[in-house]
């Protein structure tokens, strides 16, 4: 291996030595294909697990997607089975991703690959893999793939290719960190999606279907029927118009939420005309964007810790001393039978216009303000919860890719 000048920007503290470099064909006994060639004849409803190029991503195998083949077809590609520790690298499509083979799968067939096998000095196969994710080796991947519509590497490129080698403690120590980061990803994503799931099916059962008069499942402590009312009562219309002028941030209403103009254009919005007069929604107080092409309609709370201005054509309202706003929310945002109903304000044309006039028409089931403010109580946690899930994936894949920046070379 030939001596580098230069280091990674990150390394452990205990670790001094200069990285080294070599090509690949010095690293591993055999560099070729995973079977090429039409394999669909072979494939059974279940069988022997067919690894295949779409269940290899961003450095991990993923099971998104299952082939499986028959055994006869399976035997006959048994000089090509894949071994523990072995890497395979996507040749075709989202070429360059590579996943390392665990045990469970040794002795797989695989379709489509590039394979890495029969190591010649002693490497970590997971200091390889992440490394191969690094934006250097990612950039050299880019110059030796080939085609304009679908990429594609060449096994025998892959062998002159040249990797970056510490000490073998060195490379464990790397891949160790990698495999943590993305074993604290895999477990967060595992439980935000159990969240998302439980507030699904939580939404469908706490509150009535169409002609009930209770839900599914009803929090401790409350009984009696719900009681069907229009909307109108439970909330107020606020129509305060101001100028843009006035000081307050101007806002958008979407599908995501209510977002200042500055964040959801992305660097600031010019040209907006402050002389304009705008609809002012306090904190605590409810908008919508009152047009829809699908006929979906978000109600958005203003959480922000300012009033803000929304287009004076969005309606801006509150609940009464009858209502909780959240429980409201919850309900419009997520509910079959108010799409039913905002389905059928379509009166022509191509978009759906909900005006406030016809939103207070709605009618719906309402249990006392006490249900309503724990079933909105309970939803608001679990929305903390799936939040604080979201900002700490999004936390953790930011540090992941700061440091396969900077702990390469």
């Amino acid at each position: 291996m030939k001596k580098q000048s230069n280091v990674p920007q990150i390394r452990f503290l205990n670790f001094k030595e200069l990285w080294k470099d070599d090509k690949l064909k010095n690293i591993f006994g055999t560099i070729r294909n995973a079977f090429v060639g039409t394999a669909t004849p072979y494939y059974v409803e279940g069988g022997n697990f067919y690894l295949e190029s779409n269940n290899v991503k961003n450095g991990q195998i993923n099971y998104n997607s299952q082939i499986f083949i028959n055994d006869e077809f399976y035997e006959k590609q048994r000089d090509k089975w894949l071994k523990t520790n072995d890497i395979v690298m996507v040749q075709s499509g989202h070429v360059g991703h590579t996943a390392v083979i665990p045990e469970e799968l040794n002795n797989t067939a695989a379709h489509a690959l590039i394979v890495f096998t029969d190591y010649k000095e002693e490497v970590d196969p997971h200091f390889l893999n992440y490394q191969f994710q690094s934006n250097g080796k990612r950039k050299e991947l880019d110059l030796i793939s080939t085609g304009n519509t679908i990429k594609h590497i060449l096994a025998s490129e892959m062998k002159n290719f040249k990797m970056d080698f510490p000490t073998f403690d060195e490379q464990s120590a790397i891949g160790y960190l990698f495999r943590t980061l993305d074993d604290l990803l895999a477990s967060y994503k595992d439980n935000l999606a159990n969240y998302q799931s439980l507030k699904a099916t939580m939404l469908s059962k706490m509150f009535p279907k169409a002609g009930q008069p209770v839900p599914e499942i009803r929090l401790d402590g409350f009984e009696g029927e719900w009681e069907v009312v229009n909307l109108g009562t439970l909330i107020e219309s606020y129509d305060e118009i101001i100028s843009g002028a006035s000081g307050f941030p101007i806002a958008t209403s979407s599908r995501k939420g209510l977002y200042l103009q500055n964040d959801y254009f992305e660097g600031g919005r010019t040209g907006i005309d402050l002389t304009l007069d705008f609809h002012r929604v306090p904190m605590g107080y409810v908008t919508y964007r009152h047009m829809s092409d699908d006929s979906i309609f978000k109600f958005n709370k203003n959480n922000f810790e300012t009033d803000v201005l929304v287009s004076k054509e969005y309606p801006v309202f509150i609940s009464n001393n009858r209502s909780d706003i959240d429980f409201l929310l919850y309900h419009l945002n997520n509910s079959r039978l108010f799409l039913r109903f905002s389905t059928m304000q379509k009166l022509g044309g191509t978009r759906v216009r909900l005006y406030y006039k016809n939103l207070i028409t709605y009618k719906l089931a309402v249990p006392t303000v006490e249900e309503q403010q724990a079933i909105g109580t309970y939803f608001s946690n679990l929305d903390s919860l799936i939040t604080a899930h979201q900002e700490k994936i999004s936390q953790l894949e930011t540090l992941k890719k700061k440091l396969l920046q900077d702990m390469f070379i």
